[in-house]
């Protein structure tokens, strides 16, 4: 399959809000089995790649896969708003958030996953990402539709992830749509047109896109769950509080030099430095807020992570 320029640029206009991406590996994890996603760097310089027409139509012809950041730094703006949902009866929470957005006459597109699905919004001119979250947390709030890390293990994700980042951050990136998932091995079409390329493009460009006046009137008065807002701490922040204060397990007290990329703290994984890996010591990202909370960029588990500095997980044995 070849992607004509026309859908690539068409792809570009309405998916690209900033050049950094992400590309999901082609080899499962020898742990976990997942396809993991890393952010390319150039062989030569090890700097990173940034994101052009050639790598769309590798990514809609099905050679690699790509993921997509939704928020720019430098304007802290979005192109679109995609809620992920991957839990049981998933599709059920999604086509009900799609049926209150057409009511509010706010088009959408959903999208197949491999344990779910993706509701796509588009946006006239790019917006300011917290007035998207705000939006979409009220809207699930008066449907009763679940929303992960507000205090629920499982529920809708909504991209961003973040009311802002930093100019150096990226925040969560999102598989980007059109393109063959490496782990399931097929390509997910967005319900509503012809599963070809041309026909899912045509269909998406046609959606009515949602206005900045739409958006400030849909969230006038309105914000952020209280649970959701992240208190800001003066002094040290929350992990230098925590270092001391605390005698449970802290993975900031097993890691060398941090810093601070958004949200999160950024240092070299333990797991990865044993295997002479994580040269540039950034694919440990451990949440500012609360770092019992952790991830591996390249995919060790915490299991491995814990491992490798010697306080191995124990598990507890039922009666």
């Amino acid at each position: 399959m070849v992607a004509p320029p026309v859908l690539v640029k068409q792809y570009f206009d309405l998916f690209v809000n900033r050049r950094a991406y992400t590309v999901q590996s082609f080899r499962p994890h020898p742990e976990s089995g997942r396809h993991y996603y890393y952010r390319p760097t150039a062989r030569s310089s090890g700097a990173a790649r940034q994101l052009d027409e050639k790598t769309i139509s590798d990514h809609l012809e099905g050679k690699i896969t790509i993921g997509l950041y939704a928020i720019s730094p430098s304007s802290q703006r979005c192109k679109w708003v995609a809620i992920d949902a991957d839990y049981a009866n998933a599709m059920e929470d999604l086509i009900k958030l799609q049926y209150q957005l057409t009511r509010e006459r706010v088009d959408s597109a959903l999208e197949m996953s491999k344990r779910g699905g993706h509701l796509w919004i588009f946006l006239a001119v790019p917006l300011l990402a917290i007035k998207c979250r705000i939006y979409i947390y009220d809207l699930a709030s008066r449907l009763g539709v679940p929303v992960k890390g507000s205090g629920l293990a499982e529920g809708i994700e909504i991209f961003p992830k973040h009311d802002a980042i930093a100019p150096v951050a990226f925040g969560n990136a999102i598989r980007g749509p059109l393109g063959i998932h490496r782990g399931a091995k097929r390509r997910f079409w967005f319900y509503g047109a012809d599963y070809t390329l041309e026909s899912q493009m045509k269909f998406l460009n046609k959606l009515r896109k949602l206005t900045e006046e739409e958006l400030d009137r849909f969230t006038a008065g309105k914000e952020l769950p209280a649970n959701v807002v992240k208190p800001r701490h003066d002094g040290a922040p929350i992990g230098d509080q925590l270092r001391r204060s605390r005698t449970r397990f802290c993975i900031l007290d097993h890691v060398g030099k941090t810093r601070i990329v958004g949200k999160n703290y950024v240092a070299q994984c333990p797991s990865c430095a044993q295997s002479g890996r994580d040269r540039g010591g950034d694919n440990l990202a451990v949440l500012v807020s609360d770092p019992r909370f952790y991830q591996c960029w390249a995919g060790c588990s915490k299991e491995m992570i814990r491992a490798a500095v010697g306080c191995p997980i124990v598990l507890r044995q039922s009666a």
